[in-house]
């Protein structure tokens, strides 16, 4: 059955209209072409003239408790042309509902999906539109990274658009009250780093006249915990790098081993939690708020959670943010992710032809106009944010911008580098550090030269040999075994089909070349 349509507010389909149709920046409306069928134009045309609204299916992850108010739908399809029927499914079933759509046959006509891996083999069996070559053709699709796009491609081909994320958030967040007490700077080399660690556990930072602090807290998560941001520091690479022409896994490097070295120094000295390996994050946030120990490896951005909670207990508490941190003889590096999150493909089992294609193309053209992606991101201006000097300010109450707003946010292209007038944040001044340091690492990254390679071997058995590294990393940390103990474990991890993943993603190294 066709999806009832729901009623607007007149005013509000007018004003959402018009500000479509008004952008001072002309790049953002679409210019329709005789080979383009697009959503149609986000100028209200007259009743004779304009085109009947494109129907689109999709299916979209649904982060919240309930389906979303309907309101924000309904301007979406009145500024694009559009007849909208989205499936909106639970973040906990939604890679089984992909799995189970695909099977039936039943995919919508945009998919969005979180791990492109899922469906890479049906994109190489040509079940799903390439859409690279048309990219140019849409004034704002036009406009995504070519870098990011390659992280999303499938042999070097492009069939999908991508949720930008920041390509790395990761920094130091640290005490910045005990740092002034004992008169030390911000670290800008491991050195430091461990200098002002080791001076937090032994020199009494909070005062109270008890040997009661340590240095780092720290969780059971190489990734986004400590552990592969300090790796950058040391010039480690990010899952893969290549070394003589070849791609190597990251454990097999000296820099992962300097890595694995610094954290045994730390861990046997007593300058951090001794029970890392099985920390949660929950905890390693509360080592922090409850002022027992004085810094943070992690994402720069959890100081907007961290620096309220420990002045509920401390008035006098304060956290400052420091990103660029080097060993002796490197180069400030950080570890990149691809940057994007979810990303959205087109399968021909659901779009039939090309002309079909470039009109969802045209819809998502509009998506990434200012005005489009504000009112997916923020809302309704006036009802659910403000701007202030430039940046969106929230003034709707936390359940209703859940109910009414949220949502949204799982069909958004693009990001805030790639559209002009896409409001950011107002933001405290310390939360506000923390962004400038998240932008600033976009100058340093060392990005994974493996993430659009393939492997079957490593789609197979990648997850079960990574166990053997974890675990041998962690034992190495805390001296359980020596580097002769940790190359057993990566001789076991070739043995048990790393030497196949290595050979396969090398294999698809040299055909990318």
């Amino acid at each position: 059955m066709p999806k009832k349509k729901v009623s607007t507010v007149l005013a509000v389909v007018t004003a959402v209209a018009v500000m479509a149709g008004c952008s001072g920046n002309a790049g953002n409306q679409v210019t329709p072409t005789a080979s383009q069928n697009t959503a149609g134009d986000a100028t209200k045309a007259p009743e004779d003239t304009k085109k009947e609204p494109l129907k689109i299916t999709m299916m979209a992850n649904l982060q919240t408790t309930d389906v979303p108010d309907p309101t924000i739908e309904k301007m979406i399809e009145e500024a694009t042309n559009t007849e909208l029927d989205i499936q909106w499914v639970p973040t906990d079933s939604y890679e089984e509902k992909i799995n189970a759509s695909f099977a039936t046959n039943t995919l919508p006509k945009a998919t969005y999906v979180g791990n492109l891996n899922l469906l890479r083999d049906a994109i190489r069996n040509d079940q799903f539109w390439e859409i690279g070559p048309m990219l140019q053709d849409y004034p704002n699709l036009s406009k995504l990274s070519p870098d990011v796009l390659k992280n999303t491609s499938v042999d070097g081909k492009i069939y999908a658009l991508y949720q930008e994320r920041p390509l790395s958030r990761q920094g130091i967040i640290y005490r910045k009250d005990w740092a002034d007490k004992l008169g030390i700077e911000a670290p800008t080399t491991t050195d430091e780093f461990f200098t002002m660690l080791e001076r937090f556990t032994k020199e009494d930072p909070d005062g109270n006249n008890k040997n009661d602090t340590i240095g780092l807290a720290d969780r059971n998560d190489l990734i986004y915990g400590a552990f592969k941001t300090v790796a950058s520091w040391f010039g480690t690479p990010n899952n893969w790098g290549v070394r003589d022409g070849k791609l190597v896994p990251e454990f097999m490097t000296p820099e992962y081993m300097d890595t694995m070295n610094l954290f045994k120094r730390l861990h046997s000295a007593g300058y951090m939690n001794q029970d890392f390996p099985v920390t949660v994050k929950a905890d390693q946030h509360n080592l922090i708020i409850s002022g027992k120990a004085g810094v943070y490896v992690g994402s720069l951005g959890d100081v907007n959670a961290l620096q309220p909670k420990i002045a509920e207990l401390n008035p006098s508490g304060l956290l400052d943010v420091q990103n660029r941190v080097a060993a002796p003889g490197k180069e400030y590096g950080v570890w990149a992710i691809p940057g994007y999150g979810a990303v959205v493909l087109f399968p021909k089992s659901a779009v039939k032809t090309e002309e079909e294609l470039r009109g969802i193309l045209g819809f998502y053209d509009q998506m990434m106009s200012a005005e489009m992606a504000n009112l997916t991101r923020w809302g309704i201006e006036g009802t659910h944010y403000t701007v202030e000097d430039g940046m969106a300010v929230d003034i709707s109450e936390r359940a209703t911008f859940e109910r009414e707003v949220k949502p949204y946010l799982s069909m958004q292209i693009g990001g805030i580098s790639t559209i002009e007038g896409f409001l950011d944040l107002k933001r405290e001044p310390l939360p506000a550090k923390a962004e400038e340091l998240i932008k600033d690492n976009d100058n340093y990254l060392i990005h994974d030269p493996a993430v659009a390679l393939d492997s079957a071997a490593f789609n197979q058995d990648g997850a079960r040999l990574q166990e053997l590294i974890k675990d041998a990393t962690y034992n190495y940390m805390l001296g359980n075994i020596d580097e002769a103990g940790f190359q057993a474990a990566v001789d076991q991890w070739l043995k048990q089909g790393g030497q196949k993943i290595i050979d396969e993603f090398n294999a698809s190294y040299a055909a990318a070349q």
